[in-house]
């Protein structure tokens, strides 16, 4: 009977081994994934540097950018508005920095950055959820934005319209990353003449419209506050997560030689942390617009002036007849929305991807979670979350800038400063702890006291300035709570096991292929980590992250080492890229 029970047992165990195989096989296989929880190797990077960096700014011609600057403008005036602007964007130009270099150098995306910047294996779920939500916000205002559009030009009621501006992505965004690519390229020159031309002509023509820009209080005083001018940056902070959609593009970055360094950076500076400057320049055109409409079209206007569609159409108006400036400003909107929203969805798929896919060791595709996103974001929609934008946006960017601080102070200040956490940033389950405190103190502890700050618990003095007490204190608490660890929980292993190195000569990722024991496919070294199983002669063999993922046994990884110095910061890298330093790494 115990034998019985005995076989029975090890039948279930090959069984449930076989299908942990098989299921990353399918990942592996799936045309459709564009590596939604894993590095991007060099076989799938085939663009030109300009090419990625096109392909991302493509993504940034939201008109999203219009209403918020039209909204703090409205509220605040002119002047506080555009120092509000101009403030969140510098801040999240420094933060986005050294963020979106790490995505570039190393070809990851963004959870799998968070993962070695101080989460761990499983706390990196934690904020690729918080980026989620962001994508399924995101989606409903431009969603909402295009439904106003078909509302206004031809009538449609707004919600068939936001079922439209739902549906209508999901043909290119079930292609990923090629689709995305060739949709961005032959679409923003369009965007581009639709949007500046017109704007540009009223400007020049009518100079009475640039000084109603300029001397416009809104509903404030007309007094430049320090309060007004943080007040309306908070609003824009809320954006800073499309750092995150831009890495999932500029992840494919090809390797960086000298050959190609000029361009390389010049690519890494605009698509990455400089999509921020191109979006403030949008949100100040934004204020121009609504001051616009409300100075020369309509003073009862109101709030609807931070509508961008009829910021468009009046626009037009000015210059053309008014059948023909309705249909260009429904071009515009069609075209913008649905440029942005399929990234939101495609950059939403892979997070939930992501987090679906390490929680529970299976893999049901990346087409699964495209719907879960819409359908949430379609939802959302139905909620009139537009009609509450400045609100929601002011509440979640207290949470944004607390996570994105968080990695960025870990690179730079952990990594770079103190060297108390590795250099190289890992991602690969078996190298990883589960959590790392480090970078969960920090999140939770900046994201409580601006969130405090935000309800007014502090006092009404200190409520405009939450956001800035999230970016304060998560800079401050992930260095003291690396020195506090002693950067002990940041890797479990020195080594990966595998002999050659894991950079190139020039610091690239290496391109050196390797099977994985467990798939029988081939994965490029960065992916790669020696197996606890030997071979049948008692050699080496080798799983790549992708069959780890998805192995709920553990029987693959190698076990856990001491930090070298117990006691003392681990101010160590790996020994792979410890062998690279002096090549170009």
């Amino acid at each position: 009977m115990g034998r019985t029970c005995e076989a029975q047992g090890v039948r279930r165990e090959v069984r449930f081994t076989v299908s942990r195989a098989d299921n990353a096989r399918a990942a592996a296989e799936d045309s459709l994934e564009d590596y939604a929880f894993r590095y991007v190797p060099r076989t799938f990077r085939r663009w030109s540097a300009g090419s990625v960096g096109v392909t991302a700014l493509g993504s940034i011609a939201f008109l999203a950018d219009f209403s918020i600057g039209a909204s703090v403008g409205i509220e605040h005036g002119t002047n506080n508005a555009v120092l509000g602007i101009l403030l969140a964007s510098a801040i999240i130009f420094i933060v986005g920095l050294p963020i979106a270099y790490y995505a570039a150098r190393y070809n990851l995306d963004l959870d799998l950055i968070a993962r070695g910047s101080g989460f761990g294996y499983y706390g990196s779920s934690i904020t690729t959820v918080i980026f989620a939500g962001f994508t399924c916000i995101f989606f409903a205002l431009e969603g909402a934005i295009m439904a106003q559009g078909l509302h206004i030009a031809i009538g449609i009621p707004l919600w068939i319209g936001y079922l439209i501006s739902t549906v209508v992505v999901i043909p290119i965004v079930i292609y990923g990353m090629r689709a995305l690519e060739r949709l961005q390229f032959w679409t923003t020159p369009l965007w581009l003449a639709l949007a500046l031309l017109p704007l540009l002509w009223v400007i020049v023509s009518d100079p009475g419209a640039v000084s109603a820009f300029v001397s416009f209080t809104g509903a404030s005083d007309g007094d430049v506050s320090f309060g007004a001018i943080v007040a309306s940056a908070a609003v824009c902070f809320a954006l800073t997560p499309q750092l995150a959609e831009q890495i999932d593009v500029i992840r494919a970055m090809p390797p960086r030689t000298r050959a190609n360094r000029r361009s390389w950076w010049a690519s890494l500076l605009f698509a990455g942390p400089g999509w921020v400057l191109f979006s403030g320049v949008k949100q100040i055109l934004g204020v121009f617009l609504a001051v616009y409409l409300i100075t020369r079209v309509d003073p009862d206007l109101g709030a609807r002036a931070a509508e961008p569609v009829r910021q468009f159409i009046a626009l037009y108006e000015s210059i053309m007849p008014p059948w023909l400036a309705v249909g260009l400003a429904l071009i515009l909107v069609v075209v913008a929305q649905v440029k942005i929203n399929v990234t939101n969805a495609y950059s939403g798929s892979l997070a939930w991807s992501n987090v679906y896919t390490r929680l529970t060791k299976t893999y049901p595709g990346r087409s699964i979670f495209i719907f879960f996103n819409l359908g949430i974001a379609l939802w959302l929609m139905w909620m009139d979350v537009f009609s509450l934008i400045s609100f929601v946006l002011s509440l979640y960017a207290n949470v944004v800038m607390a996570w994105l601080v968080t990695i960025a102070a870990d690179i730079v200040i952990n990594k770079h400063v103190l060297r108390i956490a590795p250099i190289y940033p890992e991602f690969r389950r078996g190298m990883l702890y589960d959590w790392n405190p480090v970078g969960l103190t920090s999140v939770g502890l900046a994201s409580f006291l601006s969130i405090a700050a935000f309800a007014g618990l502090f006092g009404e003095a200190l409520r405009p300035f939450s956001v800035l007490i999230a970016i304060g204190a998560a800079a401050i608490t992930t260095p003291l709570a690396a020195l506090a660890t002693r950067g002990r929980y940041y890797l479990r292993r020195r080594t990966d096991g595998i002999a050659s190195p894991i950079l190139d000569v020039d610091g690239n990722p290496s391109g050196e292929r390797l099977r994985c024991h467990v798939t029988g496919y081939t994965f490029e070294r960065p992916d790669m980590l020696a197996s606890a199983e030997r071979g049948a002669l008692g050699e080496t063999q080798y799983v790549s992250s992708l069959a780890l993922t998805l192995d709920g046994s553990d029987r693959y990884m190698l076990p856990a080492e001491p930090a070298p110095w117990p006691g003392m910061p681990t101010g160590w890298t790996s020994d792979e890229t410890r062998r690279s330093k002096g090549r170009g790494g």
